[in-house]
């Protein structure tokens, strides 16, 4: 639903304290799926004039990958700088003239994390880049779950995913760029202190009085900020009065996600959760979200799934104002292991247009998951469930144990080597490194 809601700016780029802070007088803008999304932020890089910032978990040698390439290519040579960022593990597979001629046109295109396979098989899948965020000249920046590949497209088919991203403008955009800036040259941001009251809603400041949407970037790392996004979660349900209603791709969260879920039913609020159903593309963690609608349900959580393709989407709205898109899903790897990006806003406006796209979906094409049908489930499909939810939930603390590396980000002339067949040696790099 392309429906932006309208704010006085401030000065291109100016940021209250940093990311982690409230910011005021933003526009977003929803973007539901690819057919709105990739529109909008392909033309806003057509437009771009000094700087195109790139992360993404996927992109794909498809029609949308190669659409991203030719604007990229594009930008780079009418002198933009275009830094993009791909996660090795979600994209190894990009064929080499792809990678090069993005190069030869000046991109700076970059891999995290890239690993050489062991037989065959890559080794580098945990504590990956799954965030999903890009900024242009520093005026607009676009968060969310969409990666760049066609089966985000409907015309994908029946496998095509449903989901969300945002278009920011205002001074959150910032705070987005330093984010993705602080990933390139490892600067890795400190926690706020006091840290908890970027948690509490910001009406009771003046500046909330600005025209335009109150907007908080948050984020998940392996550094100070490791259960961010989780903590802005529970905050905001611990404090809901009327309204619960998430929906999200891969759901098992921690044990006090859930417990503040159950609480809020049973106070009196409406928790409403969408989850996937149907033909999941990861069976095993939608077995797992399973084995949770009974204790759920108890508590009076009213829990749908979505039915009519895969769900992709990391989103939800509580009460009348707070709302969350990005990345983050909630579950082990999105809470606990991968680095993540959410924008929070506090806003009537917005808050009603994504609860109005996610009852939609509870209408016309979920399934209501009833109390009745846990009696006829099987006793042991349910202790099956149960445990695969508590071996899943652990997995995060097993690669604790683990040797912890680091994780670099190398400039793809040198990472493409760490993949066969092997070429001469590409003109030395210097790389950057983060650890995740």
């Amino acid at each position: 639903m392309n429906t932006v809601t309208t704010a006085t700016h401030r000065k291109p780029g100016a940021a209250d304290d940093g990311p982690g802070t409230w910011t005021y007088g933003n526009d977003v803008r929803l973007l539901v799926n690819g057919e709105e999304y990739y529109p909008a932020v392909f033309a806003a890089m057509n437009e771009a004039s000094t700087e195109i910032l790139l992360e993404s978990f996927l992109v794909f040698d498809d029609e949308v990958g190669r659409e991203l390439k030719k604007v990229l290519e594009d930008a780079a040579r009418r002198g933009v700088r275009v830094v993009a960022t791909i996660d090795h593990y979600g994209s190894p597979d990009l064929p080499r003239e792809f990678i090069t001629e993005l190069i030869d046109a000046g991109v700076d295109f970059r891999y995290f994390d890239p690993q050489p396979r062991l037989m065959g098989v890559r080794t580098n899948m945990f504590r990956r880049l799954h965030r999903k965020i890009v900024v242009v000249d520093r005026q607009r920046a676009f968060v969310g779950g969409i990666n760049y590949s066609i089966d985000h497209l409907r015309k994908h088919g029946a496998e095509s995913k449903q989901d969300y991203a945002v278009e920011l403008k205002g001074p959150i955009v910032e705070h987005f760029r330093l984010l993705v800036e602080g990933l390139l040259n490892n600067r890795p941001f400190p926690r706020n202190k006091p840290w908890w009251r970027s948690r509490v809603s910001p009406v009771s400041s003046d500046r909330a009085m600005e025209k335009g949407v109150p907007a908080l970037a948050v984020w998940r790392d392996n550094d100070r900020h490791k259960d961010d996004i989780e903590l802005h979660y529970r905050s905001a349900i611990r404090q809901a009065k009327k309204d619960i209603l998430i929906a999200n791709a891969y759901f098992f969260p921690g044990y006090r996600l859930v417990r503040d879920m159950r609480r809020a039913a049973r106070r009196g609020v409406r928790v409403r959760l969408v989850l996937q159903g149907g033909s999941a593309d990861k069976a095993l963690p939608t077995y797992a979200a399973r084995s949770l609608y009974r204790y759920l349900a108890r508590a009076g959580v009213a829990v749908y799934e979505y039915c009519e393709r895969p769900l992709h989407g990391k989103v939800a709205v509580i009460d009348d104002e707070w709302a969350t898109v990005g990345s983050s899903n909630l579950d082990p790897s999105s809470l606990s292991l991968n680095l993540e990006a959410n924008v929070i806003t506090h806003h009537a406006g917005f808050a009603s247009l994504l609860r109005d796209e996610i009852e939609t979906l509870i209408e016309h094409h979920c399934l209501s998951i009833e109390r009745k049908d846990f009696h006829e489930e099987a006793a042991w499909r349910r202790w099956a469930g149960f445990v695969v939810f508590h071996l899943m939930r652990q997995f995060p603390y097993w690669d604790r144990w683990l040797p912890h590396r680091e994780q670099p980000i190398l400039p793809a002339t040198k990472a493409v080597e760490l993949a066969p067949p092997p070429e001469p040696p590409a003109e030395s790099v210097d790389a950057t490194a983060t650890r995740a």
